[in-house]
């Protein structure tokens, strides 16, 4: 699995997956959404901080069993751990623009 993960604005953690087909039936990939579905909830989110992050699974994922899919989530949960994510500073609500000391901009009648 390739992992991108980014710092969020918000006060929780979010996941996201990108599951191709890759030749695959629509079987083989809800039931692979529902391990990793499960594998997040279990394993990633109670450790997570508050950030975005997206899993995007290759095709090997498909013909692995849920131990082996486990084990490759516990070293994501490892990595992303160790992984120092930047601040994000939330933008500023009711500005203009402009800094203090300026005048406002002219307003149309």
């Amino acid at each position: 699995m390739d992992v991108r993960a980014v710092a969020s604005l918000g006060p929780f953690a979010r996941v996201g997956f990108v599951i191709p087909k890759f030749k695959h039936s629509g079987v083989d990939r809800n039931r692979l959404k529902r391990r990793l579905r499960e594998l997040v909830r279990v394993e990633l989110l109670p450790t997570l901080k508050p950030s975005d992050v997206v899993l995007r699974v290759t095709p090997a994922a498909y013909t692995r069993d849920f131990e082996s899919l486990q084990f490759e989530m516990r070293q994501l949960v490892r990595s992303l751990a160790n992984l120092v994510l930047p601040s994000v500073t939330p933008p500023a609500i009711g500005r203009t623009g402009t800094s203090s000391g300026d005048t406002p901009p002219p307003t149309v009648a």
